[in-house]
């Protein structure tokens, strides 16, 4: 690609700093300034890697299109109310979470952190019996603002029935409440619509998840 921006790493500005998210003034060659919000360390922003660093990068995170099918009901997509700060409200969502250290030293880290997020945000555990896997290694959450990227992943388990959903394992400022086991109808007609039942907006990894289910990708690997 041509008129690529050169970034100067060293002019690089750390205008906030927190556990979980820091701000970057991004400092460019022709003077112009670019504000990144990130999980990242300075050393470690997506804007300063080269491509091939890139295609070698992990995400921050995973996000699941998890599909329970058990012995009384058609296929259902596994969704639920997360309280999500920034829009003041509880919005419907799939099973997520953040790309942890332990993670990144095993084999198939997207894989790992994607069962322990299921596990603590649904209380199912993906046996070997069941089926889990990469949808898309990674895709830019809101390039305009951020870094962050995630990685969808699909898992599909089988059950005797639903008992058993639990958010008992959520964590630190993590608030539930409550699931939404979908069919495809119903989740086409929340898609059709454009809101929850509330009548709240969702996420967007939220409609790439329902779009996998509707469209049966599921149903296709494996």
């Amino acid at each position: 690609m041509t008129d690529v921006p050169k970034i100067v790493p060293d002019k690089i500005a750390t205008l906030a700093q927190t556990r979980f998210v820091s701000l970057y003034d991004l400092a460019y060659e022709d003077g112009s300034h670019y504000f990144d919000a990130s999980r990242r360390q300075k050393d470690d922003l997506l804007a300063c890697k080269s491509e091939r660093e890139l295609r070698r990068t992990l995400p921050d995170a995973v996000s699941c299109c998890l599909v329970l099918v058990t012995n009384d009901v058609a296929p259902r997509l596994v969704l639920s109310y997360e309280y999500r700060y920034p829009t003041g409200q509880y919005v419907l969502g799939i099973p997520s979470g953040l790309v942890d250290e332990a993670d990144k030293q095993t084999a198939d880290p997207l894989v790992r952190a994607m069962r322990r997020e299921i596990a603590e945000e649904v209380g199912l555990h993906v046996s070997e019996s069941d089926r889990i896997w990469v949808v898309n290694p990674f895709l830019f959450n809101s390039p305009g603002l951020t870094d962050e990227a995630t990685a969808l992943l699909c898992a599909v388990v089988r059950r005797a029935d639903d008992s058993g959903l639990t958010h008992a394992g959520s964590e630190g400022t993590e608030r539930f409440d409550g699931f939404e086991l979908l069919t495809k109808p119903q989740v086409e007609d929340v898609l059709e619509r454009g809101y929850d039942r509330h009548g709240h907006y969702y996420p967007l990894v939220a409609w790439a998840a329902m779009t996998y289910f509707v469209t049966d990708q599921w149903t296709k690997i494996g």
